[in-house]
């Protein structure tokens, strides 16, 4: 990825996020692996079969959960999640792995929407803030951990959006990138009070083909203006940079 969004998350905000207690736990013993070789936050998709679910690790390939708790994660199919785990045995029952969950944060999961004339003002443009390696691409969507000024009205939720604009007739991309633009809209209703948010974007629907280059995203960060990144089809970056986050407070849509 080439560009600068934000410096590093400092150490003031890793102390005020420590309140993240696990979600997910169990106390099995492993052939394998040992109690405590905790995988770093990898993002996932949840896949659910009936009455169980499975994930599907964009770097670890299919996990199933064993001695799982569900009393404070409730699995939806599809949606995007970060997660930390302890593998516990590799290619069990058809499984690339099965894992112990430590922590679930569930991700706001969108797809990309069209950005025409008419409902631009909806999607807004304001400025929003990413640390640098908190915004990737990996397992098919566009993955962002950004900081929320949250609404100061308790019914109110911002909305994040990724957006393709219309083509319109002769407009076509020549130089082999896919143009997509991350718009927020905070409706002038902020407090002033950070909070993190987690959002994935499923890419599926974009066509990319072995032709395709790389995505080319414009956003407006609060840091540093508007600003392209460039993401090359053949980056694969994938691991958050930390475990210390809170996503409980975000309002979003």
């Amino acid at each position: 990825m080439k560009g600068l969004i934000m410096k590093k998350l400092n150490w003031l905000f890793v102390m005020m996020s420590l309140t993240v207690l696990p979600i997910l736990q169990s106390c099995s013993e492993s052939d394998g692996y040992s109690l405590g070789d905790v995988a770093y936050p990898n993002w996932a998709t949840t896949r659910v079969t009936g009455s169980t679910f499975y994930l599907d690790s964009d770097t670890w390939g299919t996990l199933l959960p064993m001695y799982v708790t569900l009393d404070c994660y409730h699995p939806v199919d599809g949606q995007r999640i970060l997660t930390t785990f302890n593998p516990l045995y590799d290619n069990y029952e058809g499984y690339d792995h099965a894992v112990m969950i430590d922590r679930v944060w569930p991700a706001l999961t969108k797809g990309v929407e069209t950005l025409t004339p008419e409902n631009e003002e909806e999607y807004g443009n304001d400025p929003v803030w990413i640390y640098q390696g908190d915004l990737t691409i990996s397992g098919g969507y566009m993955n962002i951990i950004f900081l929320q000024n949250l609404p100061q009205n308790p019914g109110t939720k911002h909305r994040i959006s990724l957006v393709q604009r219309e083509a319109t007739e002769g407009d076509a991309d020549s130089d082999g990138y896919i143009h997509l633009e991350l718009r927020y809209n905070n409706y002038d209703d902020v407090s002033g009070v950070g909070a993190y948010g987690l959002v994935s974007y499923n890419l599926g629907e974009l066509g990319i083909t072995s032709e395709t280059k790389g995505i080319k995203l414009k956003l407006n960060s609060e840091k540093n203006g508007e600003v392209e990144l460039t993401f090359e089809m053949k980056d694969s970056n994938t691991t958050a940079k930390s475990t210390n986050f809170d996503f409980s407070k975000m309002q979003l849509q």
